[in-house]
């Protein structure tokens, strides 16, 4: 199993309407980098949901149940998209600041490449984003 962040703009699309759709598909990805990135997801990969804008924190984990296929929003045929399901919100909202702030998450991607909407998280940068979050990594 390999580990994602997954991040949206909370008034776009919500932890809480993934909660209640239960199951979305994760599309509008439009950047190179992501789109590789939602290619390299497996059915079974967890995901930290991830809210943008003012929040600007981790507050689900959620896991991939299709892998990628094309994203019928893309007019160039180029992009991709993978289909996503709620499985908990975490007990504790873990917010960027405090991520910044443990050294040993210096080098995750969400702190390195801030704007890009799909990264990769180690195993390492889970169990420690899951036990800040209150959870049994």
């Amino acid at each position: 199993m390999k580990y994602w962040l997954l991040k949206t703009e909370p008034q776009s699309y919500s932890w809480e309407r993934l909660v209640k759709d239960k199951v979305t598909n994760w599309s509008g990805v439009r950047s190179p980098a992501g789109r590789a990135n939602l290619m390299k997801m497996k059915k079974g990969d967890r995901a930290f949901f991830y809210h943008t804008g003012d929040e600007r924190q981790v507050v689900g984990i959620c896991e991939v149940v299709k892998e990628s296929y094309p994203d019928p929003s893309d007019d160039t045929g180029k992009f991709v998209q993978v289909d996503v399901r709620a499985i908990a919100a975490v007990p504790q909202a873990v917010t960027l600041a405090a991520i910044k702030a443990e050294p040993k998450l210096a080098a995750m991607r969400l702190v390195r490449e801030g704007r890009l909407s799909v990264s990769p998280v180690t195993p390492e940068e889970w169990q420690l984003v899951s036990k800040m979050a209150g959870l049994k990594a």
